[in-house]
């Protein structure tokens, strides 16, 4: 760990997501004169560690606020390591989805606009979310007074949404490369690929309740409502309303799914044939056989039980 240096921006960088690092320390050091604060210590992750430790370091050195460079995956592990300690997330563009920044409406095109939204001083708070992926013993939360896991290997935060099935086939498909040169787009060749596979026989519990029965082709579990491309899936989602939301889609075949993605499209609020949308504070999923599951993009593997569970306020943002 690197000498404490009490008050200095930190950012967290995927050096693979950035052109020219230079060039990026410049607007940094540039937008933190013209803000009157310290020039920002920027520190990579690596092969091992997308931002877990360079983050927990950063908040041991007393950094004023933790900037997130890089994918969606490293601003989930920066949220993820700032979750209930008070230092701020400042979120700066990188990658294909900038998902947490859209939802926010912060700027995704810009690094001098983003740099001044995440060094300057205005923040809000917001929730996140956490996925316990095949709990054991003890892992489930108390239905009473829900709080998030202890850390564990098996547990994950994802601060926009959680996938299992074809979410996240489409993100484990859709190579690094293509999305670099296409964008989102990546993920609509990538879904393609999967959209006449088999469904998976799905237990559903919502806070405890009875559970419900279907044979589901994805599972979407939210604290944000915004996709990739501007498609709003969750359209009842809030970043700060204390709940998780659901969706739960069960095309049968390629007609429904071109069904359910026009009334996705063009901003349909009603629940129609193969898309059941719900709100929980926690949301228990069980599947005879193993099902892949992803967090903000990660692909964690597979599971045949997720718990997923909220916890209101855990962040705080610059925004």
């Amino acid at each position: 760990m690197s000498e404490p240096q009490v008050g200095v921006p930190v950012v967290v960088v995927n050096p693979i997501k950035v052109e020219d690092l230079e060039e990026v320390r410049s607007c940094l050091a540039a937008v933190a004169a013209e803000l009157g604060v310290p020039e920002p210590r920027l520190v990579e992750t690596t092969e091992d560690d997308p931002g877990f430790g360079q983050t927990r370091d950063a908040v041991d050195s007393g950094a004023s606020v933790v900037c997130a460079l890089g994918g969606d995956g490293t601003v989930r592990a920066v949220a993820q390591e700032l979750a209930g300690s008070g230092v701020p997330l400042g979120l700066l563009p990188g990658g294909t989805g900038n998902l947490l920044a859209r939802n926010l409406d912060l700027p995704v095109t810009s690094l001098g606009d983003a740099a001044r939204v995440a060094l300057g001083s205005s923040t809000r708070t917001i929730d996140l979310g956490w996925l316990v992926a095949d709990p054991a013993p003890g892992q489930s939360p108390d239905l009473a007074d829900p709080q998030p896991p202890a850390p564990a290997d098996n547990v994950h935060a994802f601060a926009v949404m959680a996938g299992l099935g074809f979410d996240a086939h489409v993100m484990d498909d859709a190579p690094e490369d293509v999305k670099a040169k296409a964008g989102w787009a990546a993920y609509v060749a990538s879904g393609a690929q999967h959209l006449i596979d088999d469904p998976f026989d799905l237990e559903v519990w919502l806070d405890g309740g009875e559970p419900s029965h279907v044979e589901a082709r994805t599972v979407v579990v939210g604290s944000c409502g915004e996709l990739t491309g501007g498609v709003v899936l969750l359209p009842d989602a809030e970043v700060d309303d204390g709940c998780l939301d659901v969706a739960v889609l069960t095309p049968k075949g390629l007609f429904d799914w071109v069904g359910t993605a026009a009334r996705v499209l063009v901003g349909h609020r009603k629940d129609g044939p193969s898309l059941e949308r719900s709100r929980a504070k926690v949301v228990h999923l069980r599947t005879p056989s193993p099902q892949p599951c992803e967090v903000d993009g990660d692909v964690l593997g597979e599971a045949t039980e997720t718990v997923f569970v909220v916890q209101p306020g855990a962040l705080v943002v610059r925004a």
